[in-house]
């Protein structure tokens, strides 16, 4: 076959004149990208697993204090299942500790983001407004979860409420925060051309500033999830169960290391799934996100 043949026989992934590769190109070429990205993090999961298994095999700390590889597994299984007429830790599975954290975390952003995304518009349009309650946010983002729980527990009691007000209290700072940054970074020349077509300040906040800030605004909200996700622990350490902060609590009581480190692999993969969700959330709701 001649250069000429095989040139015109190879698949063209040149990029367009605007800058996309052809259809095909690019979905052969994302492909083989995320193939290799793939298989990147599995050979890193394995490099990790053989060095836990070898300190472990060495025995460089107590196998109460690090548990093996198949210690934690076995410990997830029990966990997840009904054994011996003994259902799951502590009288419920382990997707029902997870499931009730979640719940958790989700009523407790969700009034953060109901409370935090009309302060950061305050925030970020009205002066007196910020000089006002910026500090106060301030004041909150930068306290831990645990500075306040004692106190919400003597308002609250021991029930739901003082965790899910932990959560609120916990996500709301970052998401007026980044509300009230993304609307002070709308570009001034469009916010001008609003005003000269004759949008009020109620339509020019609604149908300009808002969409503008989006995505920023949407960012913060991932960002509060997360905190609250860390914060669910410390929100579970008073009567806790069930709840996967509770399960690690009662766990660590007792010593069980194998069932705390099996809670904690629980919170990350859960994490990273939901943070992945929250990812095509934003793709979906913000597609003009990094475009002209």
């Amino acid at each position: 076959m001649t250069l000429t043949e095989e040139t015109a026989a190879a698949p063209d992934t040149r990029p367009a004149p605007d800058g996309s590769r052809p259809s095909r190109g690019r979905r052969t070429w994302a492909a083989a990208a995320a193939l290799r990205w793939t298989a990147l993090r599995l050979l890193a999961l394995v490099v990790l697993v053989a060095a836990w298994q070898a300190v472990v095999g060495a025995g460089v700390w107590p196998r109460v204090l690090v548990p093996s590889p198949g210690d934690v597994w076995h410990a997830f299984v029990e966990a997840s299942t009904v054994h011996d007429g003994v259902r799951g830790f502590s009288n419920h599975l382990l997707v029902e500790h997870l499931g009730v954290s979640l719940r958790r975390i989700g009523i407790g952003t969700g009034y953060a983001a109901l409370a935090g995304v009309p302060l950061g518009l305050l925030i970020g349009v009205v002066n007196p407004v910020a000089v006002i309650l910026e500090p106060a946010v301030t004041f909150l983002r930068t306290l831990p979860p645990l500075a306040y729980l004692s106190l919400l527990v003597i308002w609250f009691g021991i029930d739901e409420s003082p965790k899910i007000w932990l959560l609120v209290i916990a996500a709301l700072p970052p998401i007026a925060a980044a509300t009230a940054a993304a609307v002070r970074g709308v570009p001034a020349d469009l916010v001008e051309a609003a005003r000269a077509l004759g949008a009020g300040p109620v339509s020019l906040l609604l149908s300009v500033r808002l969409p503008a800030a989006l995505p920023e605004i949407l960012t913060g909200v991932r960002i509060a999830v997360g905190i609250a996700y860390t914060s669910v622990v410390a929100a579970e350490t008073i009567n806790g169960t069930p709840g996967i902060g509770g399960m690690i609590r009662d766990a660590q009581r007792y010593n069980q290391t194998d069932v705390v480190i099996a809670g904690i692999i629980a919170i990350g993969l859960s994490g990273i799934v939901l943070d992945a969700l929250f990812k095509g959330v934003e793709r979906l709701a913000v597609p003009w996100r990094g475009r002209a």
